[in-house]
């Protein structure tokens, strides 16, 4: 399946100045299968070791950290030369080698020479204090589950790239919108986890989707107890069975009272914090001004969290697939959930972070779901799961501070004042598309 970070990798291997790359993203959303393929378009040879399935591996970083001395002991090791500029040299799963990752720094000052690309999943929360960091040293990217665009590329590749070069007023997007508006509920469901995705193009089997994502969820819950302080577990465990429930309120904001009436926030936020860190949740905080730089106008206190992958939400919510498809007002407020973790997940893959959301002050309940900036706007986002029949908060928004750019999106046509949730993956574009047709 194709990836959009591989233009990054590509990046990165030309530039005569990298440094050793940091390829992070949560477990199973594809770091091991993008950086094998990459390795494998790129370059003449390609050494892959993984740090916490071949344990002698370590043995080779225990003497010292001489970047050479490791080279020729990994060379005689396989037989074969491990060759400047031509080896691409793969670390997976770092994290379970702490002198492997401190290596990285005595490679990129003293062998720049050689390719090495290390990939961890949970390195924000796997390695343990006092390890030495090659701070500075160092490149990274972020791998997250697949977008819309990714999803549609593995299932329609043709569509998916002609949509890409396309403009938005471009009537391609009205003649697919069918097309697109049934894909994008099949991505709720599936999700962008790639085993899952590739499961569904192999079998179109909710039933064997399902098992994936059970699977998953499994594999993340026994991290908990792999790599949190044993203190942390129930806390951890506590909180991420709550995303779920609390999404499912009119309003979102995340309660610690709600997670269990006896923990109050300080007895969670360390907890959270290592949930965050582990990328499988996104915590998005309330702002009351939306004014530059917007992170200076945040309330940690008053957030909202939502899931890495809307299929792995709507598996732990136990969510039956056909009530995607009920055009009804029937479950509104989950679907209504569904969508804002959707537009969630493809801005962070935009944005990374610096995501917020906005209340209005005073009386009369008014919520913009996202806020973000971008170079000189910033543009308030409203999410409609279904027909944006009204759009009150919006509207409140623009009357007040008078944007230069805003944004609703729904499940309604192209047009200058909607963005269809099919096509959010083209934000960047809409920003820079001042025409879009009416």
């Amino acid at each position: 399946m194709e990836r959009t970070l591989m233009a990054d990798l590509i990046k990165w291997k030309d530039n005569p100045l990298k440094k050793p790359l940091i390829l992070q993203g949560v477990r199973q959303c594809g770091k091991t299968y993008l950086v094998k393929e990459f390795g494998g378009q790129f370059y003449n040879d390609v050494l892959y070791l993984k740090f916490d399935y071949d344990k002698g591996v370590a043995d080779f970083f225990e003497a010292d950290l001489n970047p050479r001395r490791i080279i020729k002991d990994l060379s005689l090791a396989r037989s074969k030369d491990i060759k400047p500029h031509q080896t691409l040299i793969i670390f997976d799963e770092i994290q379970s080698c702490e002198k492997a990752l401190t290596s990285l720094k005595y490679f990129c000052e003293e062998a720049p020479e050689y390719h090495i690309i290390a990939a961890g999943s949970l390195l924000g929360v796997a390695i343990p204090k006092g390890t030495s960091f090659p701070v500075g040293k160092v490149e990274f990217l972020t791998l997250y589950p697949m977008n819309f665009f990714e999803f549609l590329l593995a299932n329609n590749s043709m569509l998916a790239k002609e949509l890409k070069e396309a403009s938005l007023n471009d009537g391609i997007w009205e003649r697919f919108r069918s097309i697109l508006g049934t894909a994008y509920r099949d991505f709720q469901i599936i999700g962008g986890m790639p085993e899952v995705v590739q499961r569904w193009l192999d079998t179109n089997s909710i039933e064997e989707v399902e098992k994936i994502q059970a699977q998953i969820i499994s594999s993340y819950e026994n991290d908990f107890a792999k790599y949190a302080q044993i203190s942390y577990f129930p806390k951890l465990s506590a909180i991420w069975n709550a995303i779920p429930s609390q999404l499912a309120k009119e309003n979102r904001k995340f309660i610690f009272s709600q997670v269990k009436k006896s923990w109050r926030a300080k007895d969670l936020e360390d907890a959270l914090e290592w949930l965050i860190r582990a990328g499988l949740v996104y915590k998005i905080e309330n702002i009351e001004k939306p004014s530059f730089p917007i992170k200076a106008y945040a309330n940690h206190s008053c957030f909202k969290l939502y899931l890495s992958d809307i299929g792995l939400l709507r598996k732990m919510a136990n969510l039956p697939p056909i009530i995607l498809f009920d055009k009804s007002d029937n479950y509104k407020e989950f679907k209504g959930a569904m969508a804002e973790n959707f537009i969630c997940c493809e801005l962070k893959k935009i944005y990374d972070d610096e995501i917020y959301y906005w209340t209005a002050e005073g009386s009369g309940r008014s919520e913009i779901d996202f806020i973000i900036q971008d170079g000189k706007y910033i543009i308030p986002i409203e999410v409609k799961a279904g027909s944006a029949r009204r759009a009150r908060s919006l509207a409140r928004y623009i009357e007040k501070y008078k944007p230069e750019k805003a944004v609703l999106t729904s499940l309604d046509e192209m047009s200058k004042k909607n963005l269809p949730l099919y096509a959010f993956w083209a934000f960047k574009k809409w920003i820079c598309e001042e025409n879009v047709n009416e």
